[in-house]
């Protein structure tokens, strides 16, 4: 099965020292490019989040956010002092440099980061639930990109089917166009009331049977198709492969489109490379 690259997932878990929740945004990237944004508190998460990516995702710009809405009620609050006495001397040390610096706040004090506490939640206890929360949100956001991967890949097997009946439907027409174009030239000289040659008129069927000769670029076509299909049946990351069968199958169709000599094969190659551009702008988001 393919996956998309695009998919979203949000798990949040409530605990006694406060609310966690994780939230994930993927879309389509070249390559995988995470995008953490953890409070100061769970930093040490980086790496281990980092390599859980790794290991579940190949492809897709990653936005993941962590917040952490913490418990106070109930709790008996106390004042880190030696925290506290070097936020008033650092807010004092930078006063010194400004001309008539406002008063210092003792509530803006008590807001700074460790400086007013409650009943002190283990950090490693908070760090694990952090991560197993974000292996939860990390498989919601597996299966989101692999029920979009499934309904992208009904979208190409819709392509690919119509890409197959325009080929049959040209194999089918090209002796049908080749006997009008011998009526055209025949009319043509008759028109002009010209000795009709049977060897040069021969000649000159030969020569555009030839150049019109789409059996190669039929067959190519047909090949990709397969290709594509047994790429899509494979999964796993196939993204880069099914973009590379679609320059390949875009340009047998303008091979295709340069050697049409009747309207009907033309109205085909066109309808064969919008088929394709179709396909090519789903393949875009396939990881």
């Amino acid at each position: 099965m393919v996956h998309s690259m695009t998919a979203f997932a949000r798990c949040e878990s409530a605990g006694p020292h406060g609310t966690l929740s994780w939230e994930l945004r993927s879309v389509n990237h070249r390559y995988l490019e995470p995008h953490l944004r953890l409070p100061d508190a769970f930093r040490d998460l980086e790496g281990a989040v980092r390599d859980a990516l790794r290991q579940a995702l190949a492809r897709g710009k990653v936005e993941c956010t962590l917040r952490f809405a913490e418990e106070t009620r109930g709790q008996s609050l106390s004042i880190d002092r030696e925290r506290a006495a070097q936020v008033v001397a650092a807010a004092e040390a930078v006063a010194a440099l400004i001309q008539q610096p406002a008063p210092l706040d003792p509530l803006e004090v008590l807001a700074w980061p460790g400086v007013l506490a409650g009943d002190a939640a283990d950090p490693q206890a908070l760090n694990a639930a952090a991560l197993a929360l974000f292996e939860q949100a990390l498989g919601e956001l597996r299966h989101g990109r692999a029920r979009e991967g499934a309904a992208l890949a009904a979208l190409l097997g819709e392509r690919l089917d119509a890409i197959d009946a325009e080929v049959a439907s040209l194999r089918e027409l090209v002796p049908q166009m080749l006997a009008a174009q011998r009526q055209k030239i025949e009319t043509r000289f008759a028109e002009f009331r010209a000795e009709l040659d049977p060897q040069r008129l021969e000649q000159e069927m030969v020569l555009l049977a030839q150049k019109s000769d789409v059996a190669e670029e039929l067959d190519r076509l047909s090949t990709h198709v397969q290709e594509v299909r047994r790429v899509l049946k494979a999964g796993g990351a196939a993204g880069r492969r099914l973009d590379f069968l679609m320059q390949e199958l875009n340009r047998e169709a303008n091979t295709l489109g340069s050697k049409a000599f009747d309207p009907r094969s033309t109205q085909a190659a066109v309808n064969l490379k919008v088929l394709i551009e179709q396909m090519r702008e789903q393949v875009q988001n396939i990881e």
